[in-house]
């Protein structure tokens, strides 16, 4: 599917009173149910896989391999089961070992219908990220994989984090915004930490605003943070104008999967001989 379907589709969706909803997926089977579920935007990026191995999702920001290499592979697992889903590859925009045309050429040959920007600097705070900022591995380098990515006629969908990132990105040619709002919580790895719903909502707005203030056509959804559940969308959705869906990773693939494992052995572990 090309950018130009896939958006088209989306709109209808957003035109018949319908959530946009994203999912990412660590394996074939996740990305196989969410496509099932209804879902509208499948990502495969290496967190997922990290993920449903029981690592928490951060694990896709630390050395543990290569990045845009592991999404390669994944490809291999998670394409040839989805059969009319649009597909984002996670990118790594920093990677510094690629010659960032190339490979996303490479993807779109692969089959991938678009790019999302992960793993990414965004996530990262304080002196390690003003350092990676000052020695050249800065969140500029995802704008410009963006801007490459939309200049190839791909569906972009980057995450941002805050209303000046927000603005850049639309500015770049992103189609869809994902405002990021931290780490998501609940389950056995989801983070601890954690800001409230209402500021999560606020904080979503900002980016919104700024977005749609450059590019009024971007869609915006939300994502992370304590907007883990069905019912903390909805709550995000109530108190915010214009986000038209969501995007979950841990939300639709790590949290079901532990809940229907567990209730599942239970269940049989219940049987009595």
């Amino acid at each position: 599917m090309n950018r130009k379907e896939a958006l088209a589709r989306l709109h209808t969706q957003i035109a018949d009173g319908r959530p946009v909803i994203g999912a990412g997926a660590g394996t074939g089977l996740s990305a196989k149910c969410a496509e099932e579920g209804g879902v509208d935007l499948l990502i495969i990026y290496n967190s997922g896989r990290y993920r449903m191995a029981g690592r928490g999702s951060l694990a896709g920001l630390l050395p543990y391999g290569d990045a845009n290499e592991i999404v390669v592979d994944m490809a291999r697992e998670v394409l040839p089961v989805v059969r009319d889903t649009p597909v984002l590859a996670g990118v790594c925009g920093t990677d510094p070992f690629r010659r960032m045309g190339l490979f996303l050429d490479q993807l779109k040959a692969m089959g991938f219908a678009g790019v999302q920007n992960f793993p990414t600097v965004g996530l990262y705070d304080g002196t390690f990220r003003v350092n990676l900022e000052e020695t050249g591995m800065g969140y500029g380098l995802e704008i410009d994989m963006v801007r490459a990515a939309h200049e190839r006629d791909l569906l972009t969908a980057p995450y941002v984090f805050d209303p000046e990132q927000a603005a850049e990105m639309a500015r770049a040619g992103a189609d869809v915004l994902v405002p990021h709002v931290g780490l998501t919580t609940k389950g056995s790895i989801g983070a601890g930490t954690a800001m409230t719903l209402d500021q999560a909502a606020a904080a979503v707005q900002e980016m919104h605003d700024a977005a749609k203030r450059v590019n009024p056509d971007a869609l915006v959804l939300c994502h992370g943070g304590p907007i883990a559940e069905p019912e903390d969308a909805r709550y995000i959705l109530e108190h915010t104008t214009g986000i038209v869906g969501f995007f979950g990773a841990s939300s639709i693939e790590r949290l079901p999967t532990e809940r229907a494992v567990v209730e599942q052995t239970r269940a049989f572990k219940s049987l009595r001989p």
